[in-house]
């Protein structure tokens, strides 16, 4: 396998396809790299080099008792950048990956970075406080803490269908691509994935986000029932300055998977521009 290891000895597995101007993915919870592949062999035939990893405790990297929170994601990412030499980079993260990119540019800074793009992410903050009144409350993610705790498999496969839009009407979801949801969740390890849930649910990007100083494109469908965009998109477009939001009607949370063929035209069309 290809894989870094990084500062603590965890190894983080990666792939790295075509050649040209580099496009990091960093993906969402509790998937891996292969959440990817439809974007990845897209733009990789398209003159870019794609490279997406498996985030510490997903997929096939190593699955370490600690380091499951947002600074040391990013941390493992900047790792990976400097030791592949990525420069010049769009950096692409989706929900829990957008999270982890918006954290990346506030700790390590755009020097390695040509653009941003943020697909149904969590920023600024999923979280209702005092001070993010539109967020979810914290039962929402203490339900989800007791479902992974209760029957994970179980969880996993009932979480796909909001995640994919399957649950509403006429929706055309295949069982195969809930299934993959379910594999790649369930090749995570278990204390990641219930210390991932506080890492996204309650790490505040504010301050991140009013770090980029690079062309953003923010994509977020509208009937996003993971990641709501009243409580991410709207708010994180205010605090990225000069970016663009692109709202999808109807769309959810895995648009990347289920409607691929949009979305892939419209990264092409950003990364281009």
């Amino acid at each position: 396998m290809t894989t870094i290891t990084t500062k603590d000895d965890t190894q983080i597995y990666f792939k790295d396809w075509g050649s040209g101007q580099p496009v990091v993915f960093s993906h969402g919870w509790p998937l891996s790299a292969d959440a990817w592949d439809d974007q990845m062999v897209f733009l990789a035939s398209r003159g870019y080099r794609c490279i997406a990893h498996d985030r510490r405790g997903h997929g096939r990297s190593s699955q370490p008792w600690g380091g499951n929170e947002m600074d040391t994601y990013a941390d493992d990412l900047a790792v990976l950048v400097e030791a592949l030499d990525v420069r010049d980079a769009i950096h692409v993260g989706h929900s829990t990956g957008g999270g982890e990119v918006a954290r990346y540019i506030g700790r390590h800074g755009t020097k390695r970075v040509a653009k941003a793009v943020l697909i149904g992410a969590v920023t600024p903050l999923m979280l209702k406080t005092t001070a993010n009144p539109g967020g979810l409350p914290m039962e929402t993610f203490d339900g989800i803490r007791a479902g992974v705790i209760g029957d994970r498999s179980q969880f996993f496969k009932d979480l796909s269908g909001p995640f994919y839009g399957a649950n509403r009407p006429g929706a055309k979801v295949s069982q195969g691509l809930r299934d993959s949801f379910w594999l790649q969740g369930m090749l995570a390890g278990y204390k990641a994935v219930v210390d991932c849930i506080k890492a996204f649910s309650e790490t505040d990007f504010t301050e991140d986000l009013k770090k980029f100083d690079v062309p953003t494109l923010i994509m977020h469908g509208d009937d996003d029932q993971i990641v709501p965009i009243g409580a991410s998109a709207l708010l994180a477009a205010k605090l990225v300055a000069g970016s663009t939001l692109k709202m999808y009607p109807g769309l959810p949370h895995g648009m990347c998977s289920t409607h691929k063929d949009q979305i892939n035209v419209d990264l092409l069309a950003f990364m281009k521009s």
